[in-house]
């Protein structure tokens, strides 16, 4: 199988298929590799070339994908664009995270090695590239001021999403879907600045951090990682966050073409 890599190319990363909900459809000059049963879909996603996966759930299943679009593809830099558990009172369903720093919370090789660092690397956050999260920073502000042109009346109103807002910082990654407020509790007392949980970013952030490559993640709070968290969860994911990400990264790189023009 003949791969042509193309200079600057982004790796876009999703970990269900209802996270990428209609992106496909804006990619042209498309190619489908098959490649360690994944479909990596090659083209270009306004004007830019881009290499879409779905790595499926977990961190293993991020960190092998990562792999793969590194060297594979040559990815220039990567986004993981999904969903995530509030971590944090200030946050509810429909609002945005753009992680700061990423931290696996189901490390723990005490007494060896301090809980949530990674042995042997001192490090137990990972931190994203600054200049790739500002860029995700402002294509999702511009969304946001254009909400009302993206979901109907009745939408907004079913998902509450009259006032969406923004937080920077930490996300935690685990292989663990957290729905209890008692474990939720006892990570936020560990890691009182915690805006959100997930179960692949912090894969991501390592395996780039060690192949020297930015990445950014971004993540729509779909449940507070409570009790409730399996309430309409992939009616949200399909209809709420998907169109989220599409938009975003629609804003993403069209400014980014502005930009490089």
């Amino acid at each position: 199988m003949s791969i042509s890599i193309k200079p600057n190319t982004t790796g876009l990363i999703f970990a269900m298929r209802e996270e990428q909900e209609g992106l496909q459809n804006f990619i042209s000059n498309k190619k489908i590799h098959h490649i360690a049963k994944r479909e990596f879909i090659q083209g270009e996603f306004c004007g830019h070339p881009i290499v879409m996966v779905l790595a499926g759930i977990g961190k293993v299943a991020a960190a092998s994908t990562t792999n793969l679009l590194i060297h594979h593809f040559g990815v220039t830099q990567l986004i993981l664009s999904g969903v995530a558990g509030a971590a944090d009172p200030s946050l509810k369903v429909g609002d945005i995270v753009i992680a700061n720093a990423l931290l696996q919370h189901d490390m723990n090789a005490s007494p060896l090695f301090p809980r949530f660092e990674i042995p042997l690397t001192g490090k137990s956050r990972f931190l994203v590239d600054q200049n790739l999260q500002k860029a995700l920073q402002n294509a999702t502000s511009q969304f946001i001021q254009t909400m009302p042109t993206h979901f109907s009346a009745s939408q907004i109103e079913e998902f509450q999403l009259q006032t969406v807002k923004t937080r920077t910082g930490l996300i935690a990654s685990g292989d663990q879907f957290i729905h209890d407020s008692h474990v939720l509790s006892e990570l936020k007392q560990a890691l009182p600045d915690l805006l959100a949980v997930e179960m692949e970013g912090a894969a991501i952030a390592q395996v780039c951090n060690e192949q020297n490559l930015p990445f950014a993640i971004l993540r729509t709070i779909s449940d507070g990682a409570d009790e409730t968290a399996d309430v309409d969860f992939l009616s949200f994911v399909k209809n709420v966050a998907a169109p989220y990400s599409l938009e975003i990264l629609k804003n993403y790189f069209e400014n980014r073409k502005i930009q490089i023009d």
